[in-house]
């Protein structure tokens, strides 16, 4: 979890100083804004807090195969997010997204820090790319998902 913390930071500084009017404005060429973003990695880490804890609660036992989830990161591939992860266009002020964010955090510290050994690596949900996944890989997961949107912050922030 401390990697998944060391990136939330980073992501937090990165945006840091930026006016209220770049944070969400819309990249040249299109694209979600920088607040988008932020939304973004505010609802995936809910969707998959909310899984992790439907998985721990049932009875399935699943042992499955480790996934390349370190690909996360290699923007060179498109990925087009779920629906549910998709955000709004409402403005959104940094403090409000970053109260959001910590809250999703603390969520899934929360859940993750209830699972055995055995339910990280007996218990799994699915991935839309990677097929399923154990709970132990969904908790790296998170903070290779968030690096790789911090290299799309960077690129987003040179085009505004």
């Amino acid at each position: 979890m401390n990697e998944n913390d060391a990136i939330r930071k980073s992501v937090l500084e990165s945006v840091e100083n930026l006016p209220q009017s770049k944070l969400n404005a819309v990249p040249e060429g299109g694209g979600w804004s920088i607040m988008q973003i932020l939304e973004h990695l505010y609802l995936m880490e809910r969707s998959i807090t909310k899984s992790f804890s439907v998985s721990l609660a049932g009875n399935e036992k699943k042992e499955v195969s480790p996934k390349p989830i370190e690909m996360t990161t290699d923007r060179s591939t498109k990925v087009d997010a779920p629906p549910f992860v998709i955000p709004g266009d409402s403005y959104i002020s940094l403090d409000e997204m970053k109260k959001k964010l910590e809250q999703s955090r603390m969520d899934f510290i929360k859940v993750t820090g209830t699972a055995s050994e055995e339910d990280l690596n007996q218990k799994s949900f699915r991935h839309p790319l990677f097929g399923d996944l154990s709970l132990k890989q969904w908790v790296p997961f998170v903070g290779l998902h968030e690096k790789r949107h911090l290299q799309q912050i960077e690129e987003t922030k040179s085009r505004i």
